[in-house]
């Protein structure tokens, strides 16, 4: 039986749509920009252990732990109390590839019957045409607006991660990243968030005059599956974990995984035959993507104070001879190359994050690190596993005996 109930234009001006959390700092600023197009929208922060048990109640626990997680959040949102069931919508992401995470929205939908609220709408957020809903367009305004968003979120993430571990005074990071999180929301009313150099210049000015200490500290990459990497829900507020044990966390932004994606439609073409416009727009799509950021490598080259990242092409050439670019499945030979990038970047210290029983990521992250450890005998990787049985004890245990290894590698 299809039990979808469609989020209609009608319903865009009644009902209030809930976001599930990921990335902290971007995910603040898609709420406002769905705000200024009408939709009221609310993100959802909570982060309590009566999420991971409605997760448990709700989905097998042999589904993947982010969905676990998404559907835990919003089922435990809506039974607060704090919301009109016959007034509030859900959304949720649908990549359409081979990954699980496709079959999310079904699950959730699934939940909602078995606790009595199908009258609930889910919204599909998708880019490949798997649902489609009267109330709910991406209009290119939003598409372009977004496209901002994640470059100015990818900055702040970047540059403020190199502040939080030596600001002499605790809060002026958080303080300074609210500050340009509220000033890109704004400018995102009217043309000012196109002017990204000029944005970035401040950007690196502002967080440049945060005060410092000069103490070296270990750098730890993240990388992992895309939930469990970026967050905090998922990972147990790793970068703050870090944080706290003395460790600088090194993060590269979400730009790369939409690159990634785009750069698997042109290889889908190259080695299956498939789509040649899906292909042509993708070539299009990555080439403005990484115009743009190349500007923002060049404005931290220039500000001359924060440690710069590497252009997705420079990321994506790093797992040649190590993994096959037709291994795309989940984070596929990104994830790979990701660990390939940050050793070349002088970050040895690498978290992989991962859902127990995730098999792409266990191929393209377990499946990687002697190899790569083989050929980079400094490279200090520990792969860590989340699902709702996992210790938090024996996790951070992990964690911390990596850390050690790398205090002595300083």
């Amino acid at each position: 039986m299809n039990n979808r109930v469609e989020f209609t234009l009608e319903m865009k001006k009644t009902h209030k749509i809930l976001i599930p959390n990921m990335l902290p700092i971007h995910f603040k600023m898609f709420e406002d920009i769905l705000k200024s197009e009408g939709y009221d929208v609310e993100l959802l922060t909570s982060t309590h252990p009566q999420i991971v048990d409605e997760g448990v109640k709700n989905v097998h626990n042999d589904t993947c732990y982010p969905a676990l997680l998404v559907i835990g959040q919003m089922i435990d949102a809506l039974k607060s109390g704090k919301y009109d069931l016959d007034h509030v919508a859900l959304i949720i992401t649908q990549t359409g590839g081979g990954c699980r995470a496709s079959n999310y929205i079904h699950l959730l939908r699934k939940a909602l019957a078995n606790n009595n609220m199908e009258q609930i709408p889910v919204i599909s957020l998708n880019f490949a045409g798997l649902e489609k809903n009267e109330g709910f367009q991406l209009s290119p305004k939003i598409l372009v607006k977004l496209v901002y968003t994640v470059l100015y979120g990818d900055m702040i993430m970047w540059i403020s991660n190199q502040c939080l571990p030596y600001e002499k005074h605790l809060g002026d990071t958080k303080s300074m990243i609210e500050k340009w999180q509220k000033e890109i929301c704004r400018q995102l009313h009217s043309t000012q968030f196109l002017h990204c150099t000029r944005n970035y210049q401040k950007m690196l000015k502002d967080f440049s005059s945060i005060e410092r200490i000069h103490e070296k500290k270990p750098k730890v990459g993240i990388v992992g599956e895309i939930y469990m990497k970026y967050s905090p829900l998922g990972n147990n507020n790793l970068e703050k974990f870090l944080l706290e044990e003395g460790a600088e966390p090194v993060v590269s932004g979400l730009l790369d995984f939409v690159l990634y994606c785009a750069e698997n439609m042109i290889l889908d073409y190259k080695l299956y035959f498939m789509n040649y416009f899906t292909m042509t727009l993708a070539k299009l799509a990555k080439s403005y993507l990484i115009h743009h950021q190349r500007k923002m490598i060049r404005a931290i080259e220039k500000n001359k104070v924060f440690t710069n990242m590497s252009d997705f092409n420079t990321v994506k050439e790093m797992a040649n001879g190590y993994i096959s670019k037709g291994v795309k499945m989940g984070e596929g030979w990104l994830l790979t190359s990701e660990i390939m990038d940050l050793i070349h970047l002088g970050v040895n210290n690498i978290i992989c994050t991962q859902p127990f029983g995730c098999l792409p990521n266990h191929i393209v992250a377990k499946g990687m690190m002697r190899k790569i450890k083989d050929h980079y005998p400094q490279s200090n990787i520990v792969a860590i596993d989340y699902d709702p049985s996992a210790s938090h004890i024996n996790q951070e245990n992990r964690i911390k005996l990596m850390l050690s290894n790398a205090t002595q590698s300083i």
